[in-house]
């Protein structure tokens, strides 16, 4: 799918191409149904002129027992064929939603992290779950009720002519002006269609936002601020309904209105005739009901078209999403990453968020398999952009990022992250239990491993106080754990995984001075033998670290060992003083 923006001819032709033609036996197989369905239920106004004139006038008995015979089949046909079709089409169409949100949202997870970073969660949820709700219309019941009444019109069409033919001029007239205002009125339903879509996913990633940091807004006082900024999305998608019901509402309503209107022509009319001795009874009956199967199937399809214009408008933006380049859809990226030794070289690499604001300018740095670079200085100078990079998070706008030689741009991502592992200043967990959570990092790891990983990292030392250890449900994002127990399970979960290069961003951060005695030990464990780029704002931590590289204003300020860059009272020396007299 690509982006599309109105009702266009190329959007009607992906959607038939992609959704409808490859479900085309049971499509026609659903047309065929509500042919049947249709056809049976006009059997009930075609004998009405015979139970009148013929019956009825002719005390024909033996006929009434044929008609009675008839219409009683064709009410069993009926009734079958609508069962049969919501049991095809209605589960085929959740079947393809449930299957285009899986596809949407594995597209999704294998965005860029530039994605993430510019668009709300909450706004990505939406899109996965509410877009392609629409689509049922397509496959389910919607399209072969649209063909449906389709026929069904034609058909009547036809019985109405056979009746009366000037009478039928005078009913199909004010049909045709409802058509027309229909027409119109969908080209202006489905931008605000689309409109609502992009709300209802603006006011979800704020309200996913609220509920994930409620603490905050609670120790701020600032519920109602929060109120009031939910209130104002709610509103906003408020004012976008009551546009389309409004349009909607006028729809049906000059539906109404015409349809009333050949109404009152045709009792004119049909009255003057069966007066004049020009039409029967019986006639004027059977031509009342068939204009009863012409005018619903119209307005039916009025209301299918609203929904199918929903239903495109979500596609639209589905379209959108999916059009959106993924990681590793760039050709550079085709070979896949060979087992890592662990030297990284940084070359004159340049970075940027937006354009008038660059974020690294010109870092050079190697490190050799097995040392570990330290990363200090001041917020913002560019420490986590250049974890960011040598993860693959993100790509330099110059200069290149190579692994054991390789750019770290020619290589299927998943190749290089699976010898990675991450300790980052946001300690994620998942909800879940402790062992679930460490299992994330390697899914097949036997539990011995499970557990060495937990002791080495001393999970096991606060664990053991849980009545279910390992097995202790620890809530959304590790809520029910204190900070510096979330940080020792993620390092025992990147213990686990046994990388070959490791990232460490402010992995000491959540800890107490307890806790951070008993991790040291386990990082040096974790850390011997693997390249590891450590980013610390404790000194401390790093005073053992083979290369420390000092970072002010996007640029390699200062670069040694502990001692050397003591020695020269720079930039280095100051913060350290700094620290220590804190």
């Amino acid at each position: 799918m690509t982006k599309r923006a109105g009702v266009s001819r190329s959007s009607l032709k992906n959607a038939f191409r992609e959704i409808i033609w490859p479900r085309r036996r049971l499509v026609l197989l659903g047309l065929v149904l509500i042919l049947l369905n249709r056809l049976a239920g006009l059997v009930l106004p075609a004998s009405t002129r015979y139970l009148i004139d013929n019956v009825i006038a002719d005390g024909n008995l033996t006929l009434l027992y044929w008609l009675v015979g008839a219409v009683g089949s064709a009410v069993v046909v009926q009734s079958g064929t609508s069962y049969a079709l919501t049991m095809l089409l209605s589960v085929e169409a959740q079947h393809l939603i449930a299957n285009l949100r899986s596809q949407v949202q594995k597209h999704v997870l294998e965005l860029p992290i530039r994605v993430f970073d510019n668009t709300k969660s909450g706004e990505l949820v939406s899109r996965i779950m509410n877009d392609v709700e629409g689509v049922r219309n397509l496959v389910g019941t919607g399209l072969v009720q649209l063909v449906g009444g389709t026929v069904t019109a034609i058909v009547a069409l036809v019985f109405l002519v056979t009746i009366s033919p000037i009478m039928t001029l005078l009913a199909v007239g004010p049909l045709v002006g409802f058509a027309l205002v229909s027409t119109k009125a969908f080209k202006t339903l489905r931008p605000a269609f689309r409109e609502r879509g992009q709300i209802t996913a603006e006011v979800t990633g704020r309200l996913t936002e609220a509920l994930g940091g409620i603490r905050i807004i609670k120790g701020f006082s600032a519920v109602r601020k929060e109120e009031e900024v939910f209130r104002a999305g709610v509103m906003r998608i408020f004012a976008n309904v009551k546009t389309t019901l409004t349009m909607s509402s006028m729809v049906t309503s000059l539906g109404a209105f015409f349809m009333g209107l050949a109404g009152v022509l045709i009792m004119a009319y049909g009255g003057r005739l069966v007066i004049g001795g020009e039409l029967t009874v019986g006639e004027l009956f059977s031509f009342t009901i068939f204009l009863g199967f012409l005018v619903a199937p119209v307005v039916q399809m009025a209301n299918i078209g609203t929904q199918m214009t929903e239903a495109f408008a979500g596609l639209d933006r589905t379209a959108e999403l999916l059009s959106w380049p993924r990681e590793d859809d760039d050709p550079r990226r085709a070979a896949p990453m060979p087992p890592v030794g662990g030297r990284i070289v940084f070359e004159d690499v340049h970075f940027r968020y937006e354009d008038d604001k660059p974020v690294l300018k010109g870092i050079d740095f190697e490190a050799r398999p097995g040392m570990v670079v330290a990363l200090v200085g001041s917020s913002g100078s560019g420490k986590s952009t250049i974890a960011g990079l040598a993860s693959s998070f993100l790509e330099p706008e110059e200069g290149q990022v190579l692994v054991d030689g390789v750019d770290l741009r020619d290589v299927k991502l998943e190749s290089y992250r699976a010898q990675l592992g991450l300790v980052l200043q946001d300690d994620f967990l998942f909800d879940g239990t402790i062992r679930e959570n460490l299992h994330f990092a390697r899914p097949d790891a036997p539990d011995a491993d499970v557990e060495r990983a937990a002791e080495q990292a001393y999970v096991t030392e606060f664990t053991a106080r849980f009545p279910d250890g390992l097995d202790t449900v620890i809530g959304e994002r590790g809520v029910k754990l204190s900070g510096g127990q979330r940080q020792r399970v993620t390092i025992a979960r990147a213990l686990l995984s046994d990388p070959r290069i490791l990232v460490l961003d402010e992995a000491t951060s959540s800890l107490d001075t307890e806790s951070e005695a008993l991790i040291q030990k386990s990082l040096a464990e974790l850390m011997r033998g693997r390249t590891t780029l450590v980013i610390a704002h404790r000194l401390s931590t790093i005073q053992r670290a083979d290369l420390i590289l000092v970072i002010e204003d996007g640029q390699i300020a200062e670069r040694g060992k502990h001692e050397e860059l003591m020695a020269r009272k720079g930039r280095y020396h100051q913060l350290y003083t700094v620290q220590a007299r804190i």
